[in-house]
């Protein structure tokens, strides 16, 4: 019984063994225990809880929510270790005196960082964007492949990645081209000559337009007379796109497909012109 009462108090002993940092600041291996039980059972209560809550969400909301359970677990784990420490003895005060000077660096470095997260946040809870869809931030354009609680993944047409950090969509105007479906209105201008038949020029963008296979015939493409400009005509043909993302390819082929058009009916693309008008003043001089 004394054998065993001696290696309670040397364990005791052990456990009791204090690290000092200064006279209010020290930390004992017993503290440490208790934190490291405290979070484990802590993450273990937090597993069943996501299990229990994933079960009864549908897949897409499952992900939301898995996105700000792992943002409220850290947040949860930061108070269990400041409590447990707090509940320990240590002067937690103490050490946060001792540490301003790093706090303060360690605050402005990790202010963009939580301007992230609650951005990501508003991002998941009023569901602006999604996985999936194709947008347009700062002239860039990509299609949305990931969203993180920090940042958002995006993949461009010729297949770069954009990771673009979360607050951004609170200070920049964000462009959904597929928040109301994937079918999406698209546009190619031309100009012609003055004095062109502007009705057969009509008749061969609609009729290029309908020849394309991505587009779509119904709604119809049509052809605005957008301006008379400086030096042409100017027309807009407006056709529909189940996929907006890969826009720049049919685009492109009605380029090749309107000027093959234009120059077998002799309509003409004119290049920038200007009227010079050279004035002489008269000096009196003989």
């Amino acid at each position: 019984m004394k054998e065993i009462n001696k290696i309670l108090k040397d364990i005791n002993g052990y456990l009791n063994y204090a690290l000092e940092y200064n006279d209010h600041i020290s930390i004992s291996l017993k503290s440490i225990l208790i934190l490291l039980i405290v979070i484990f059972l802590a993450s273990f209560l937090l597993k069943i809880f996501r299990r229990y809550v994933n079960k009864r969400l549908e897949y897409e909301d499952q992900n939301k929510f898995d996105t700000v359970f792992s943002f409220g677990k850290w947040l949860l784990y930061i108070i269990i270790f400041l409590t447990t420490l707090q509940s320990s003895g240590i002067e937690i005060t103490a050490i946060f005196a001792a540490s301003t000077a790093l706090l303060i660096g360690v605050g402005l470095a990790l202010q963009t960082f939580f301007q992230d997260i609650i951005s990501g946040i508003f991002i998941i809870l009023d569901k602006s964007v999604h996985v999936g869809d194709i947008i347009e931030m700062e002239d860039k354009v990509g299609r949305v492949e990931e969203i993180k609680l920090r940042t958002t993944r995006a993949v461009t047409f010729d297949n770069k990645v954009i990771i673009i950090p979360n607050h951004k969509y609170l200070t920049n105007i964000l462009f959904n081209w597929t928040q109301n479906g994937t079918i999406t209105r698209e546009n190619v201008t031309v100009g012609v000559a003055y004095g062109s038949n502007v009705a057969l020029v009509k008749k061969l963008l609609i009729e290029a337009a309908t020849e394309h296979e991505s587009i779509l015939k119904q709604p119809p493409p049509m052809v605005l007379f957008d301006d008379f400009g400086d030096s042409a005509l100017n027309f807009k043909l407006v056709f529909t796109l189940n996929d907006s993302f890969k826009g720049a390819i049919p685009k492109s082929d009605l380029r090749f497909r309107i000027n093959e058009l234009f120059a077998s009916n002799n309509i003409s693309i004119p290049f920038p012109q200007r009227d010079i008008h050279i004035i002489k003043k008269d000096t009196g001089e003989n």
